[in-house]
């Protein structure tokens, strides 16, 4: 194993079936299922947030110089700038097996630590190359653990391409955190999934206008304060792609609480009034505070509604918000949606998001990207939300697109942000409205 490469800024398996706890929800709407070659990043790029989220957690990717380019790439950082994430290179020796990669981890390792003091919790994150050359980065932390205890916590999981998308690697991280959260049966509301500071800090703000006593979050700012979990617990989801992380906290007693997701000011204020009516909050309550906010969220969608009415939406699988956000751009922005594709679809999870779909919505599960991209080509039109790979060979045919990667990176949750949520998808309508072409 080379030096490590470091870089700064912003790197689950797929997972099949529904949630054990609770009724089973049958889906309304025709499911189409596809199995075949998929365009999607892999869940080393949840690092790109999870780092900024975490400033006293390290994420070593066990991978090669393409996961290193990945990550970097994806968080458009300066070589030069002090990492809290970089990448244990495997080279040739090491895949051939005539180095010990547990030795050179375990070398590099305490390398860093001696030169990052500050870290409090390490991450190892397995890749596709460190998956098939079959190196154990569970036992590796075990291992680190025990020469590091007091130092420093050694956690692991799997970013690999070959089984995640990548936003299930925060995922994988966050169900690698849940056995070191405290056990207690207090009350308390757990927001589970990683929002921007300032947007996390409004919604609590609310929560706590509203009459909810604690209201904690997973992750947490600092990895060392992970907040506990009980009976008492009523989690709610911030991200729908969260469905390893749900069991988990099942698991250990939590309750979680069924809503459609933070989206848009009707997804918003519903996930807000189901956290609060689950905490015993009456809903004159909730209306006193939340009614405002929904106003004012309508005023800020209505000039981009104007752009966007109307126009017919493809959505390809990518980021797994998109159930969220065809509901959001159909009911609160008047589009016609043409299909709403997913890389997987947990029916619990997305069972009140599913309630909200117009009636007939085609859904497509999986991915076979050829096929799709003949459906796209089929019906023209207006918008496809699509990963970076696939955007510019779309523009080049003349459909607009918008990336999905950049709704990940965003602060979109919320009544307040509904306005900027929207904006995102009625600029490149308006720029290409702007654009001539000439042949």
């Amino acid at each position: 194993m080379g030096a490590s490469t470091l870089a700064e800024a912003m790197a689950n398996p797929m997972l099949d079936g529904v949630l054990d706890a609770g009724p089973k929800v049958a889906p309304p709407l025709e499911i189409l299922k596809e199995s075949g070659q998929r365009e999607v990043f892999c869940g080393l790029t949840s690092i790109v947030w999870l780092h900024r989220r975490m400033p006293d957690a390290f994420f070593l990717v066990v991978g090669s110089r393409t996961c290193a380019h990945l990550v970097q790439s994806a968080a458009g950082v300066m070589i030069f700038a002090e990492p809290r994430f970089g990448t244990a290179i495997l080279g040739e020796r090491d895949l051939a097996g005539l180095a010990d990669a547990n030795e050179e981890l375990d070398r590099l390792v305490k390398e860093l630590l001696a030169r990052r003091p500050e870290i409090r919790t390490l991450f190892l994150v397995g890749s596709c190359p460190s998956e098939v050359i079959k190196l154990d980065l569970a036992k590796a932390a075990e291992r680190l653990n025990r020469q590091l205890l007091g130092q420093v916590t050694v956690l692991n999981y799997s970013g690999s391409g070959i089984e995640t998308t990548f936003t299930q690697g925060e995922d994988q991280a966050l169900v690698a955190m849940t056995p070191l959260m405290p056990t207690s049966d207090e009350p308390q509301l757990l927001i589970a999934g990683t929002l921007a500071d300032a947007v996390e800090d409004r919604l609590v703000d609310l929560f706590r206008r509203m009459g909810v006593g604690a209201v904690r979050s997973l992750p947490p700012r600092r990895s060392t304060e992970l907040p506990p979990v009980g009976k008492g617990t009523k989690v709610l989801l911030a991200q729908p792609f969260l469905s390893a992380t749900a069991r988990a906290l099942i698991a250990r007693g939590a309750e979680l609480i069924p809503a459609p997701y933070p989206l848009g000011v009707e997804g918003s204020r519903d996930w807000m009034a189901a956290g609060a009516a689950a905490c015993g909050v009456a809903p004159a309550q909730v209306a006193a505070v939340l009614d405002p906010l929904v106003e004012r969220g309508r005023h800020a969608i209505a000039p981009h509604r104007e752009t966007l009415a109307g126009k017919r939406l493809f959505l390809l699988p990518d980021s797994q918000l998109e159930l969220s956000l065809a509901r959001f751009l159909s009911r609160e922005c008047g589009m016609e949606l043409v299909e709403v594709g997913t890389p997987y679809l947990d029916r619990q999870l997305l069972a009140s998001e599913l309630d909200l779909l117009p009636a007939g919505t085609q859904i497509s599960e999986g991915q076979d990207v050829e096929r799709q991209l003949d459906r796209v080509r089929r019906a023209k039109p207006d918008l496809v939300v699509c990963g970076l790979g696939l955007a510019n060979p779309l523009e080049a045919e003349g459909i607009a697109t918008k990336w999905s990667i950049e709704l990940v990176f965003s602060p979109i949750h919320g009544c307040d942000q509904a306005g900027d949520l929207a904006e995102l998808f009625a600029r490149p309508l308006r720029r290409r409205s702007l654009l001539s072409f000439t042949a």
